[in-house]
């Protein structure tokens, strides 16, 4: 009987990544077929930033700084940078001091190249935690090209509550480990904002082990690969990755959708502790309800699915709440708090202007999220948050905005402080 249901769930479970593989590739063939001369051509909004303000023209203004102005050009060769530091706490309990730069910039004409990101956002507690993570989205000359990178060199302890619903908010178990990652990813443009390529993928944890408070890892997740004390974890793979992209600023989406779909193999024969496989898909959608590209009043759509195929996956390699991309969805829960062999999240945002120059703003958000394992079940037992955020432009050439959010589920709330959107 057991044999029985597990077959089933995992059938379950297949298809739901099949219905929304299916969704991605309906967004696929509609890009294959506005190849070029067919196409009808998106809406790609630029922002008249003459008429907005931001922190720069006020520290200009109060400064009496004038700088020189050089002729007007459509090259875009110019960085856009937004500086932040604050100081937060982090998961895992503490205080750390974090300084979170952004880089905007074009790498061809803007109005045929989309502008590309580099994030670098470090933290120190002034001890033995830190994090050194640098991610970048960059896009080549007529968009030709788009090379997606992701490097860590991270620090830390965290909590984590096991797999599924297996514990509760205060049944928390924190671990220590060393964590490096390397990901960097290779598209190439098939027809309009359709890309395929290749990339390489590596997570590596070392000495994974308990708070001496805490007891055995292996034993409280009940798990068996990557929970030994003081063990180390290898994942190295490459990965099959397709991109749709209609926007034209990753850092601060005007309208447009994106899709993201990734396949991701990790062999023995690379390095990896055994085989497992990987898939993961993001779908985003952002409706304007304002024909004024200088004001901002939009709802934005975010969800993505992440799964494991096999079972000799590392415990901290599974699909787990907090660890997208650019850590950024889960707003209103603890990072980790949700981790299962199957994850789906669903988030959406609406955008207002509080003044008419664009310098403040505010957000408003709600997302939940399931996952499987030990008494839950995928699309069946929902964890949900809602929020809200100010908005504080700080560089009107990048979209750059400081972001301060504040969300809250059952079981936790807290704020969150960064550059730029959240998705």
């Amino acid at each position: 009987m057991p044999k029985l249901l597990k077959k089933y769930a995992q059938h379950f479970y297949l298809k739901a990544a099949a219905r929304c593989i299916g969704l991605l590739l309906t967004l696929v063939s509609t890009a294959y077929a506005q190849r070029p001369g067919n196409e009808l051509e998106p809406s790609r909004s630029h922002a008249d930033t003459t008429r907005q303000v931001d922190l720069i023209d006020i520290a200009k203004n109060l400064l009496k700084i004038s700088p020189p102005k050089g002729p007007d050009s459509t090259e875009g060769k110019q960085f856009y940078f937004s500086f932040l530091p604050f100081s937060s706490e982090v998961p895992g309990g503490g205080t750390a001091l974090i300084t979170s730069t952004t880089a905007g910039f074009y790498k061809g004409d803007r109005n045929t190249t989309n502008m590309s990101r580099i994030t670098f956002t470090p933290y120190w507690n002034f001890g033995k935690r830190f994090g050194l993570p640098i991610r970048s989205y960059v896009w080549f000359k007529n968009n030709e090209w788009v090379i997606m990178g992701d490097t860590r060199f991270l620090r830390y302890p965290q909590y984590t509550w096991g797999l599924g619903n297996q514990y509760g908010e205060e049944d928390k178990f924190l671990i220590n480990y060393t964590y490096i990652r390397f990901y960097q990813h290779a598209l190439r443009r098939l027809s309009n904002h359709f890309y395929v390529g290749l990339g390489y993928n590596m997570d590596s944890r070392m000495n994974i082990r308990a708070d001496a408070e805490n007891g055995n890892f292996a034993e409280y997740v009940n798990y068996d690969y990557g929970t030994g004390d003081g063990s180390n974890s290898l994942s190295s793979g490459v990965s099959l990755n397709l991109l749709y992209d209609t926007r034209t600023n990753s850092i601060n989406p005007l309208d447009g959708c994106y899709a993201y779909f990734q396949y991701r193999v990790n062999p023995t024969l690379l390095g990896s502790d055994h085989l497992w496989r990987s898939t993961y898909l993001d779908l985003r959608k952002y409706f304007r309800f304002t024909q004024d590209v200088n004001k901002q009043n939009m709802l934005g759509l975010w969800m993505y699915y992440w799964g494991v195929l096999d079972t000799a996956v590392p415990y901290l390699d599974l699909p787990s709440i907090g660890w997208d991309v650019y850590n950024r969805s889960g707003r209103g829960f603890d990072q980790n708090r949700h981790r299962g062999r199957h994850l789906l999240y669903f988030e959406s945002e609406y955008r207002k202007d509080i003044t008419a120059n664009g310098l403040l703003g505010f957000v408003v958000f709600a997302n939940t999220n399931t996952v499987s394992g030990p008494k839950s079940r995928l699309m069946r037992d929902w964890h949900a948050a809602i929020g809200t955020g100010l908005r504080i432009k700080f560089n009107k050439g990048a979209g750059t905005n400081i972001a301060i959010d504040f969300g809250k589920s059952k079981d936790f709330s807290g704020f969150q402080i960064g550059l730029d959107e959240v998705f």
